[in-house]
C-alpha cells in the first residue's frame, strides 16, 4: 500500500479546458477518470480536495450551474467534471441539451479508464442516480460510488447509511468510498483507488492491440443539469 501510495501524491493540479461539445472532447493519452453526480452533491470539492487547493474546481451554492465538462491535469491522469443531473429550474430544452453532452462523453468509453459517481452521504440515492449506475453497468464502465459530506453524519449514522445505500445500489459495501471534503475523511481512498486505475489503465493500454468493442445503443435520459 505504501508503495501504491507514494506515486499518487498530487503536487499541482491544474485547469486545462472547459468544453461544450462532442467536437471540443479532450481525448488524453494519459488515464482519463471522470465525476460525475447529482447537481450540489459536492463534486467541485471534491475534486479541490482531491488537489490539495481550495479554488482549482469553482463551487457555487448555486445547483446546476456546470454546464461544461471541465478538464483538470493532476499529472499521471485527466479528471473530467461532468455537467451535474437531477436540478429541476431548467428547461426540458437544456436538460435535453447535457444529456446529449454526456452521451456524447460516454460514447467514447474505451478512453474512459473510471468514474467516480457522487453520491450525497445524507440521503437515499435518487432515481436519477440509480439511472445512472445502470447506464454505467450497461456500458461496462468501471465505477466506484463516493459518497460525500460524510462529516455531516456521525460515525454510526455513516456506518448505517453506507450499508443502507449500498442495499439500495446493489452493490457490496467495498464498492463505496465514503468522504468529507471538509475534513480530508476518505481522500487517501480515493487516491490508493485512482493508482489501481492508473495502474491497470497504462498495463492495458501497453498491451492492447484489438479494436474497440461494438457501442451499444442504451442513452442517458433528459434528467441531467
Amino acid at each position: 500500500m505504501e508503495e501504491i501510495a507514494e506515486k499518487i501524491v498530487v503536487k499541482n493540479a491544474t485547469f486545462v479546458t472547459s468544453a461544450a461539445s462532442e467536437r471540443q472532447f479532450l481525448r488524453p493519452e494519459k488515464p482519463l477518470i471522470a465525476v460525475c453526480g447529482k447537481s450540489n452533491v459536492g463534486k467541485s470539492s471534491f475534486i479541490n480536495m482531491l488537489a490539495n487547493r481550495k479554488k482549482l474546481a469553482k463551487t457555487s451554492s448555486e445547483p446546476g450551474r456546470t454546464r461544461l465538462v471541465n478538464y483538470f491535469d493532476f499529472g499521471a491522469f485527466i479528471l473530467a467534471d461532468l455537467p451535474g443531473y437531477g436540478f429541476a429550474r431548467v428547461s426540458k430544452a437544456e436538460k435535453e441539451k447535457w444529456a446529449k453532452t454526456l452521451n456524447a462523453f460516454f460514447a467514447d468509453k474505451e478512453r474512459i479508464s473510471h468514474v467516480f459517481l457522487l453520491v450525497d452521504s445524507r440521503h437515499d440515492p435518487t432515481a436519477d442516480d440509480m439511472q445512472m449506475i445502470e447506464f454505467l453497468h450497461y456500458h461496462i464502465i468501471p465505477f466506484t460510488v463516493v459518497l460525500t459530506k460524510a462529516d455531516k453524519l456521525s460515525k454510526m449514522k455513516l456506518k448505517e447509511h453506507v450499508k443502507a445505500i449500498a442495499a439500495d445500489l446493489y452493490l457490496g459495501t467495498e464498492n463505496l468510498l465514503a468522504t468529507s471534503a471538509q475534513t480530508g475523511y476518505g481522500k487517501d481512498s480515493v487516491l490508493l483507488k485512482i493508482a489501481e486505475v492508473t495502474e491497470r489503465t497504462l498495463s492495458a493500454s501497453g498491451a492492447e492491440e484489438l479494436g474497440n468493442e461494438d457501442s451499444s445503443e442504451m442513452m442517458i435520459k433528459g434528467a441531467v443539469s
